[in-house]
């Protein structure tokens, strides 16, 4: 499109009611009416108003640089990804050239193709490490499961991480630690689900390697590894994973006398929902016989595990709505935008990694829907809803396991704090929510 053809446009079409028609660009730089204009947007492409849609991309474009301040590049993702959904739904053809011309400037201002991009374990490794978004989660988890499993000779990991088992070494660690001499320490069995799906942050090895490397590190700490993948996929409920432990205990009694962890770390939430929310309680629902969630907890009670951990992000993507959709991502993405600028220099693949985890992740939520729409994540308050109904009960952290993500909290930026809400942990950033922590007991 070009200016003329804009000049035309915004002549003969309104703009949507409070936008102020008769200033500069400039003037919609603020945080508050770049979302104004993102939620104006995604209504005219469900209305199938290509018009007006292409005069608001056109002004998102001009105001939020892929190379600008954090809450420009956070607008700058969310255009792309309304484009995409755009482009999905047939709304314009000119809209598909838009998004050509957008997503080349992206790249040409990050200089790398980034979108599909498969870390090395090191590589993965320091990328974990960059903010307290997955540390938090692996530090509070380590402490509760050392107190969970004291006395075992065997611990049983059924892992379920978004991460790649990078929190592994640091468990192996902390138990090679606490039980110093071999004769002493505990056998590890380690089961991970072997699932297939392109979800960041990806890994350029395969689980076989993987199991390989954490079994020789765990040797180096004088523990026993065993390594078990098991195919399963979040598309079902891990059912597969649940049945074949679930055998592995009924054709082998002994394990009924091992310690079983399951740790959940930022997965669970990719496990379809259905779900109806209660018009009097928004933090209230009522679950479906056929939600896969509460499904698979109810699995996971039944498995009567020695401990579970369940950590994710607290945000309430759910909604079918895009609007609502939209406004709840705008509104909690900008933290990890907001946190790179304290730490990363525009520029390096890091940061080019770390924001197009993100940039992934609002477009599975804005131009998805159906199965592929997989980032649906819930508030803790409803995950703890699903927990208690599924027959467990919260478990408090203890003071170590404060005192150890206090710790690592020290490592990073400040900005970064930790509350408690009841039993479980809460990471925030600038006093908002970001990643919970909750550990549980079969009741």
């Amino acid at each position: 499109m070009n200016k003329n053809q804009i000049q035309r446009m915004t002549t003969t079409r309104p703009w949507p009611a409070g936008f102020p028609t008769s200033k500069s660009l400039g003037n919609f730089g603020d945080t508050n009416c770049m979302e104004q204009l993102l939620v104006h947007c995604a209504n005219a492409i469900e209305s199938n108003d290509a018009t007006l849609a292409q005069q608001i991309l056109w002004v998102l474009n001009n105001i939020a640089p892929p190379d600008g301040d954090s809450n420009q590049r956070l607008t700058c993702a969310f255009l792309r990804a309304l484009i995409a959904r755009a482009v999905k739904s047939g709304t314009c053809k000119m809209l598909a050239a838009m998004g050509a011309a957008i997503h080349a400037q992206y790249y040409s201002c990050n200089h790398l193709a980034v979108d599909n991009h498969k870390f090395s374990v090191i590589d993965l490794a320091s990328y974990v490490d960059l903010t307290p978004w997955h540390r938090f989660g692996f530090a509070a988890a380590n402490a509760a499961v050392l107190e969970a499993v004291e006395g075992y000779s065997v611990i049983h990991i059924v892992d379920l991480s978004l991460t790649h088992c990078m929190q592994i070494p640091t468990l192996i660690d902390a138990i090679s630690t606490r039980f110093e001499s071999p004769p002493l320490s505990p056998r590890l069995k380690l089961t991970v689900a072997g699932t297939i799906e392109d979800i960041p942050p990806m890994l350029d090895l395969s689980y076989e390697e993987l199991g390989s490397k954490l079994v020789n590190f765990a040797r180096s700490r004088n523990i026993s590894l065993d390594f078990t993948v098991i195919p399963s996929s979040h598309a079902d409920g891990f059912n597969s994973l649940i049945e074949q432990i679930r055998m592995q205990h009924l054709v082998y009694p002994e394990t009924s006398g091992e310690a079983l962890v399951i740790n959940c770390q930022m997965m669970l939430h990719h496990i379809p929902e259905d779900q109806t929310i209660s018009s009097n309680n928004p933090y209230s629902f009522v679950e479906s016989a056929s939600d896969l969630r509460s499904l698979f907890l109810k699995s996971l009670r039944s498995l009567d595990p020695t401990i579970v951990i369940l950590v994710d992000e607290d945000a309430d993507l759910t909604s079918n709505n895009l609007v609502c959709r939209l406004k709840s991502a705008f509104n909690y993405l900008w933290i990890p935008y907001d946190t790179v600028d304290t730490f990363l220099p525009r520029g390096s693949k890091q940061r080019q990694w770390y924001e197009a985890d993100i940039c992934w992740k609002i477009e599975n939520v804005i131009a998805h829907e159906g199965l592929q729409r997989v980032e649906r994540l819930e508030p803790k308050s409803r995950w703890v809803q699903r927990m208690r109904n599924a027959n467990f009960r919260g478990v408090n952290f203890g003071e170590e396991a404060v005192s150890e993500v206090k710790t690592m909290l020290d490592e990073h930026a400040a900005g970064w704090g930790l509350k408690k809400e009841e039993d479980d942990l809460v990471l925030t950033w600038k006093g908002h929510n970001a990643v919970f922590a909750s550990a549980w007991l079969p009741a």
